[in-house]
């Protein structure tokens, strides 16, 4: 063992290759890793010199990896991830923090509003809740575990089917009263939020509507929650998940005027680095996540609790 880790070139030559092949540029590795861009241009010339390769091409104005470079890179930064993960699931597990990313709709709304019960179950857990809607990089993002939308299928991921993704039109009760919506056809011609959005075409074959929305001038949103802000002041009616907005449909702020269902493809899943399966707060999540969702089975309708293919 002692003679591997004396073949192993040092570990500051190896930082500076993975950050120089990931950024491609001296000078911005230099600066993510404190060091000036000469350093880092020695440390890559000690580590080409040790392992008898040339690791970049050195062109004017920058570089660029090489062939070795590029074989070499996956290896060097998956071996970085590893250790990120190790130190900071030891750091995770001995503060009990539970770090989880959730996509902004789902996470201000469902989640956001369960969360809590979680954490009474779980006294000895803190939780940290991140909300955005870029996909987590946990070789980089200090989370133990994510709500994504998408295929399910991510490579040294383990991903768990939630529900598949589904829309349909919401609007508050004013708007429906006032523009006497009482066909699907109807909301062809009233204010439609993100009228271009190619879901409302789907949306509208679904319901059997065989014309097609015309294109159109329209208040587009990034989240279901401005979308949801924006329709319960009476401004239009958009696309939006049901299950979000329970509450809201209860008490009658909302109003899902047709039953029709759109699927766009894709579904919510839970996922997590596949070397943590056994981690007790992801494992105690994952169960607790299933059993809040069976108590809302009436929101969701069989297809809705099967994987798309």
């Amino acid at each position: 063992m002692i003679r591997a880790m004396e073949n192993l070139p040092p570990l500051s030559a190896i930082r500076a290759f993975e950050a120089a092949g990931r950024l491609e540029h001296f000078s911005r590795a230099g600066e993510e890793l404190g060091m000036t861009q000469a350093a880092v241009s020695y440390q890559i010339r000690q580590l080409e010199q040790r392992i008898g390769q040339q690791l970049f091409i050195r062109e004017k104005g920058g570089v660029r990896l090489s062939d070795a470079g590029r074989r070499l890179l996956p290896a060097v930064t998956g071996a970085f991830a590893e250790l990120r993960q190790a130190f900071a699931g030891l750091h995770e597990e001995a503060a009990g923090v539970l770090a989880i990313s959730a996509p902004v709709s789902f996470g201000a709304t469902w989640l956001s509003a369960r969360i809590g019960g979680f954490q009474l179950r779980f006294p000895d857990l803190a939780v940290r809740l991140s909300l955005s809607n870029g996909l987590v990089d946990f070789a980089r993002d200090d989370f133990d575990l994510a709500i994504r939308i998408g295929s399910g299928k991510w490579e040294g991921l383990r991903s768990e089917f939630l529900y598949r993704a589904h829309v349909t039109p919401i609007c508050s009760p004013p708007f429906l009263e006032r523009h006497e919506i009482r066909r699907p056809e109807d909301l062809l011609g009233v204010e439609r939020l993100g009228p271009n959005d190619p879901w409302w075409a789907g949306w509208f074959a679904a319901a059997g509507v065989g014309e097609a929305p015309e294109p159109r001038r329209g208040i587009v949103f990034d989240s279901q929650s401005q979308e949801a802000n924006a329709v319960q002041a009476g401004f239009g009616v958009a696309l939006m998940t049901p299950l979000l907005w329970r509450a809201e449909l209860e008490s009658g702020r909302l109003v899902q005027p047709f039953d029709t269902l759109y699927l766009p493809g894709g579904a919510n899943w839970i996922v997590h680095p596949a070397s943590r399966i056994g981690v007790r707060k992801i494992e105690r999540f994952r169960e607790w996540i299933r059993e809040e969702l069976a108590r809302d089975l009436d929101l969701l309708p069989e297809p809705l609790l099967t994987p798309p293919e």
